[in-house]
């Protein structure tokens, strides 16, 4: 498995059971084209979804040809003449993934002309999978709903990015669909945390794209960790970052092994999310070194963004409509340092792990890509992260566990804004975390502030309510502890005057701005210096005045 899942496993103490299968030679074969397919891109109900069509028409994405699936005919005629396996297709690279007991039947294809090349991937050795010992645990009684004691293990992590306040607003991941693509989920069909999203019906499609098959329950219990981290949903006890999202469920990691083929099942993992409609991709797999060291990759000329396969799955499902979150990985002070991929992607909204003071753990990855790009993006709770273990609750740590809460929280501020993109979110995110002006190599952008986010998305896509009266100025949160975040949204650009007073009339507190008409950076204040109580912001434009009461608890 990845370097990432391999150290997972090896802290948690996951034991192998028997594998049995026949070693094989994999090749990736790419086509010339796709004609003579039987497939249109204009009628594309025939390969996409409803809901799939209906994300791209939101956002203005057309289906074209790489939407088109491979032409049948080509993948059968490979079959034929090498009487191989097909593992599996790629419609966005337009190639087909190909399995052979021989590696000297490869050289059947030798001159075909519909094939523009064939890639060694060298073994993917045993292909087969292991499974876990599950681990005993006592389900913790029910509190009432509240703030700390409503999300129970969960809190400092929901706290950390003040996402308690994104559900107190109601939203909490209701009709956003989430493709979760790891190496197992033991027992995400059986712990009483996940019960809500069964009889829900919120498991919309699984798929284990190392066999082949539906089964995804096997193999491992890092998926099923992840998972939790956002459906888990038990009042109380465990609140994950969007207990009411929809999930897809797909294994991607062969654990008996790390080999190139794991992945290109990521790409065909991330093209089935595409179809069936997924809004979101959360990964906590990556990649550097093989079991053949001739596979390895090299920073310096593969992490560039745009490059390994698991890259290209992840800047092209962004180009879908997709958000697409991955790990950092947990590369962090030993000989690799850097991020994994697909966390070089230039289109991944990539993740590093932090303790609930803030701290970068020392083996999140590094950053920036190759190519200079900000890696990580951000940082979230990974460190100690509450998660389901066995049938009970524990901690972990890694990249691992900050990456599909980021997934959950991006999943809120969707519902919120069904005609936010991608971009628009992962713009949000960055821009209101805490080191957003100074990024650095070991955090990023730093932790993001969720509440602020859904400041920065007002105005993007539906209007939401709170300035549908025109107001042209926000406070979040409020009431507040003291530290306040405002949203200015000038309808020109301008200078704003800024002034806090008390309820005698007495200035607190002065600021002034020049900002550009729509939705700016927020501005931080920070009022904990104040005594508890009602305050008064007055904002002043050429244009425009506005008074909002702030409180102070």
């Amino acid at each position: 498995m990845s370097r990432l899942a391999k150290w997972i496993v090896a802290a948690t103490c996951v034991l192998a059971a028997g594998r049995v299968s026949a070693k094989q030679y994999a090749y990736i074969v790419q086509f010339v084209d796709k004609k003579g397919t039987p497939y249109a891109i204009s009628d594309p109900s025939r390969f996409l979804s409803q809901r799939s069509l209906s994300r791209r028409l939101q956002q203005g994405i057309a289906v074209d040809s790489t939407d088109l699936p491979v032409n049948p005919a080509f993948v059968d005629s490979v079959r034929s003449l090498t009487n191989g396996n097909i593992h599996g297709v790629s419609r966005w690279l337009n190639m087909c993934v190909l399995l052979l007991d021989d590696s000297a039947k490869i050289h059947a294809l030798d001159g075909v002309s519909f094939i523009r090349k064939v890639q060694s991937m060298f073994s993917p050795g045993n292909v087969g999978t292991r499974i876990s010992v599950k681990p005993d645990g006592l389900l913790p009684a029910k509190k009432s709903t509240g703030s700390p004691s409503y999300y129970g293990n969960t809190w400092q992590q929901t706290a950390l990015v003040h996402g308690d306040a994104v559900h107190d607003a109601g939203y909490k991941g209701d009709g956003k669909l989430i493709a979760v693509l790891d190496a197992g989920f033991i027992d995400a069909d059986s712990h009483p945390g996940f019960s809500d999203m069964w009889t829900s019906g919120r498991v919309v499609d699984k798929r284990n794209f190392v066999l082949g098959n539906d089964q995804v329950f096997i193999a491992d219990t890092h998926g099923t960790k992840a998972l939790s981290t956002i459906t888990g949903n038990v009042a109380g006890t465990y609140v994950g970052s969007a207990p009411n999202a929809s999930v897809a469920l797909y294994v991607t990691e062969d654990n008996g092994s790390e080999q190139p083929i794991e992945m290109t099942n990521m790409l065909m993992a991330s093209e089935r999310a595409d179809s069936v409609g997924a809004d979101i991709i959360t990964t906590s797999l990556g990649y550097n070194y093989f079991d053949n060291s001739a596979d390895n990759l090299v920073f310096a000329t593969d992490l560039d963004g745009k490059t390994t396969i698991a890259a290209q799955a992840a800047n092209t499902a962004t180009t879908k409509g997709m958000l697409f979150i991955a790990s950092a990985g947990n590369e962090g002070g030993n000989s690799w340092n850097m991020v994994l991929t697909p966390g070089d992607a230039d289109s991944a909204l990539t993740i590093g792990s932090v303790d609930f003071t803030g701290v970068v753990a020392g083996n999140s990855g590094f950053g920036p890509n190759a190519a200079g790009q900000v890696k990580p993006d951000i940082c979230l709770m990974g460190q100690l992260a509450a998660v389901f273990v066995g049938m009970g609750y524990g901690t972990q740590s890694g990249t691992s566990f900050a990456t599909p809460q980021a997934a959950g929280w991006a999943a809120c501020l969707w519902q919120e804004y069904p005609g936010a993109t991608p971009s628009n979110l992962r713009r949000a995110i960055t821009r209101c975390a805490n080191s957003f002006s100074s990024p650095g190599t070991h955090n990023g952008y730093g932790i993001p502030d969720f509440s602020c986010a859904r400041a920065m998305l007002l105005g993007v896509g539906d209007v939401p309510p709170a300035m549908a009266d025109g107001s042209f100025i926000a406070v979040l949160p409020n009431p507040s502890e003291g530290k306040i975040k405002l949203l200015i949204v000038p309808d020109a650009d301008q200078h704003v005057d800024i002034a806090i007073c008390d309820v005698a009339g007495r200035r607190v507190l002065q600021t002034s701005g020049d900002f550009l008409k729509g939705t700016n950076e927020p501005v931080a204040l920070d009022l904990s210096g104040l005594p508890h109580g009602m305050y008064f912001l007055k904002a002043m434009s050429r244009t425009r005045q506005q008074v909002v009461k702030v409180i102070l608890n």
